[in-house]
């Protein structure tokens, strides 16, 4: 068996069905795709793991996706909104200790106002730091024009999640409406490249329904998007959700958290040089989860700095973890985690996707 694995990973490219195969892996064939994919990390991107300082600034959210615990038809979710003045704070707390960048993650919203008020927070951040934090959002469909207004303003990387890449699959865990259309949501992924973002995207695994074929086409799929950089972990259900249902039906947490890592490994060796996050959700399930997802070919990571009060009602999924630390506490202790998985923290820097650079090297050289 051990001799299958070493010849799917000598191939230039991979088949979805060598794909699968992977996904399957155990024993000595796990630890060698992990081996594998610890050296391509090390090679294309090094060992330098870069801080998004993550501010969820408001759970409202205008959409009703059956997996989400912020979902508009949860009436248990005490909602809220961070105020300019607050998430500015937040902003100027990484400044202050060298993050490098930040995340301003929300519901999704659209409207003209929430749209100016993106846009002012966004000329605010980047004036009180002169321009020094990196600046990803995570906002959900919009029009191009907004995209474009947002990335003038000051944002340069958007994250996008896709949740599936199977289109039955996708319908099974959204409301069928024009609010959940996964033909905009692909095309808000396009949307976002041609604005000129690094873009991201990510699955949910284990999901209820979900097969390896579907996991396999979900990374086929952010090959073929040409992704920069990537956010993807276990499904986790919330009580508070339609999907709450199909519980009996869903892989043991454990197994979930262990195809997360085959995941994150297989994406690393067929996208080499893509940004990719160790997912918070890990943690909820293993307390080391993070950082095994950093030894294996994760290379992002997003410390939680939105002010402590809130945290409790970002509730995405049960049991999140680090909701009641204090953004200080979350530094020193994701420190000495990263320092146990043998990685540097890129302070200060932006850690930019080298995809993303790289393929704006070749559009240039196209140009000529």
């Amino acid at each position: 068996m051990a001799a299958i694995v070493s010849e799917i990973l000598r191939k230039g490219e991979l088949s979805k069905e060598d794909i699968i195969y992977l996904l399957g892996a155990d024993g000595d064939d796990l630890r060698e795709l992990f081996r594998e994919a610890a050296r391509i990390k090390q090679q294309y991107v090094g060992n330098s793991v870069y801080y998004r300082g993550l501010i969820e600034f408001s759970n409202i959210c205008a959409k009703n996706c059956y997996y989400c615990g912020i979902r508009k038809g949860n009436r248990e979710v005490k909602r809220y909104n961070i105020t300019d003045d607050e998430i500015v704070a937040a902003a100027q707390f990484a400044l202050d200790n060298n993050y490098g960048s930040i995340a301003l993650q929300a519901g999704e919203l659209e409207s003209d106002s929430f749209t100016s008020r993106i846009t002012g927070l966004l000329k605010r951040i980047k004036l009180i730091s002169e321009g020094k934090l990196g600046i990803t959002i995570s906002l959900g469909e919009q029009t191009m024009e907004v995209y474009k207004e947002w990335f003038d303003a000051g944002a340069h990387r958007y994250l996008l999640r896709i949740e599936s890449s199977d289109r039955e699959l996708y319908k099974k865990i959204h409301p069928q409406d024009d609010l959940h259309s996964f033909d905009r949501r692909t095309e808000c992924l396009r949307d976002l490249q041609k604005a000129g973002y690094q873009t991201g995207t990510g699955v949910m695994i284990g999901l209820p329904f979900q097969t390896l074929s579907n996991l396999a086409e979900d990374i086929l799929f952010m090959r073929d998007m040409d992704i920069d950089m990537v956010g993807m972990g276990p499904y986790i259900e919330h009580e508070n959700t339609p999907l709450i249902h199909y519980r009996d039906q869903l892989l043991p947490i454990a197994e979930r958290f262990d195809m997360s890592l085959k995941m994150i490994a297989v994406l690393r060796i067929v996208m080499k040089d893509i940004n990719i996050a160790a997912a918070t959700a890990l943690q909820a399930i293993d307390p080391m989860g993070r950082e095994k997802a950093i030894r294996i070919g994760a290379n992002i990571i997003m410390p939680n700095i939105t002010p402590g009060m809130y945290r409790d009602s970002y509730s995405l999924y049960e049991n999140k973890p680090c909701t009641d630390e204090a953004a200080d506490d979350c530094r020193g202790c994701l420190e000495a985690r990263l320092s146990m998985a043998d990685a540097d923290i890129g302070y200060g820097e932006w850690g930019d996707s080298k995809h993303w650079h790289a393929r704006q090297q070749e559009d240039r050289d196209t140009a000529k």
